[in-house]
């Protein structure tokens, strides 16, 4: 004799569905998130590359990659 609560399995059978559902819900806002964090990166990084050269030279001889003439010559070059 059927319940009328999903094929005989009454509230058990219920919960199992509202149980795949949620974790349906959870997949879907987990790629969502990832998906439009990674667009994020792509954009930041993009805009990194279009970096000004005399702030680019700047932060090479901030970090000690060049020597002092160097970016002194090196921005007379961009300039």
């Amino acid at each position: 004799m059927m319940t009328g609560f999903g094929m005989g399995f009454g509230f058990v059978g219920w919960f199992f569905v509202l149980f795949l559902l949620g974790w349906m819900v959870i997949i879907a806002v987990w790629a969502l998130k990832s998906f439009s964090k990674g667009s994020q990166q792509n954009s930041s990084s993009s805009s990194m590359n279009k970096s000004n050269p005399i702030e680019i030279l700047g932060q090479r001889y901030a970090r000690g990659e060049i020597t002092q003439e160097q970016y002194e010559t090196m921005k007379q070059d961009l300039l």
